[in-house]
């Protein structure tokens, strides 16, 4: 199964200047956690809802007044749509996302592959498998994203610490 057969197309997204307001607003709007960051109409980045919250804690800015380009996290990992989507499962593993962007030779967004979509195509080994992702698949991929990553910790407060004065 490849990638584009499962994707969400018709992303919404936001750009680099967007505040994270209007970034929440459009999360909740959609019931989405993620939006990719477009400018000129490539990819440049990938803001989460848990950015933002970690964001706003450390700095106790107001949403308004911090945009994407403060919080969104570079590099952004990414799958083509003509990808197996066990290539998208082994992008997740590797660098503990639940999230790929998908896009196109150029860079365009195409998609984004998350992986509640892959579980919800997931099959049991005993049965008559036609989609090729097994539970085991998931199992592994979500291990891998839920293991413990000690240099997270030391980044986080590092950002806290230097975190600006309160701006009310």
């Amino acid at each position: 199964m490849q990638v584009q057969d499962i994707m969400t197309r018709d992303v919404e997204f936001c750009g680099p200047e967007t505040n994270l307001a209007a970034v929440a607003e459009i999360m909740w709007r959609n019931n989405c956690g993620a939006l990719p960051v477009l400018a000129e109409s490539k990819l440049i980045g990938l803001v989460t809802d848990r950015d933002m919250c970690i964001a706003l804690g450390t700095r106790n800015w107001r949403a308004s007044d911090l945009s994407v380009r403060d919080v969104a996290l570079k590099p952004v990992f990414t799958c083509r749509p003509e990808e197996d989507v066990h290539a998208a499962l082994k992008t997740m593993r590797k660098h503990q996302i639940r999230r790929v962007p998908v896009v196109d030779d150029d860079g365009k967004l195409a998609g984004i592959m998350c992986l509640h979509e892959i579980v919800l195509q997931a099959e049991k080994a005993n049965g008559k498998r036609t989609t090729g992702i097994s539970y085991d698949d998931i199992v592994d991929t979500l291990k891998a994203i839920c293991e413990h990553r000690p240099a997270a910790a030391a980044n986080t407060a590092t950002m806290a610490a230097s975190a600006p004065a309160v701006k009310l």
